[in-house]
């Protein structure tokens, strides 16, 4: 009954079609959205085409069909909407979550944390396991100001590079090195424009 009127209070905030709903058995099943917040690449299957709806209803896992992999960057703080039940752990919404985007890492190398916004600060606390995002989510509402959720790399201290493959390590490399090569770039445009004026002025 109390989670009932829990779902009935949050349902009324609801300015969406993202509706929460109460099963007979006692659980209930709603959305979250995650924010990705990823700063190193992933790894994926190599010239595989995004993931269809056939395949999804057919639990057809697309990544199984190559062992070829590529590593690339996401989009900075894109957003994935899930429809997920009260059950759902942290641990099945990070696998959901990589099995969407077909990134074969080991999800041990991801966390998932709750973001939070208080006296002006932004606060981020990196959530169990264990711990169940949807009633999370119902607690504190349907405003994402309140509460949202964002996928990071689980910092543990030091990045243990033996966790990679060789193919990762290399493609990494291949991408620090084309990043170097750009801030190099930036950096002597910089300084050439501020020559020019100096020049000028003289």
């Amino acid at each position: 009954q109390e989670i009932k009127q829990k779902i009935e209070k949050y349902n009324a905030k609801v300015t969406n079609c993202l509706l929460m709903k109460l099963n007979d058995d006692g659980t209930y099943t709603g959305f979250i959205k995650v924010h990705l917040k990823l700063r190193r690449p992933v790894t994926v299957p190599a010239g595989i085409r995004p993931q269809s709806i056939y395949d999804a209803l057919k639990e057809v896992n697309l990544a199984d069909t190559t062992d070829k992999r590529t590593s690339f960057y996401l989009p900075l703080d894109a957003i994935k909407q899930l429809h997920i039940s009260s059950t759902t752990t942290v641990s099945e919404v990070i696998q959901g979550l990589l099995k969407k985007f077909m990134v074969v890492d080991n999800p041990q190398k991801f966390a998932l944390f709750k973001e939070m916004r208080k006296d002006g600060q932004v606060l981020f606390q990196k959530l169990p396991l264990t711990e169940y995002p949807l009633y999370l989510r119902l607690l504190a509402g349907p405003d994402t100001d309140v509460l949202s959720f964002v996928l990071k790399e689980n910092e543990t201290g030091e990045v243990e590079w033996d966790a990679f493959s060789i193919p990762e390590l290399q493609n990494f490399l291949m991408i620090l090195d084309k990043e170097e090569k750009d801030k190099i770039q930036q950096v002597r445009r910089k300084y050439e424009k501020f020559k020019q004026r100096l020049q000028q002025t003289l």
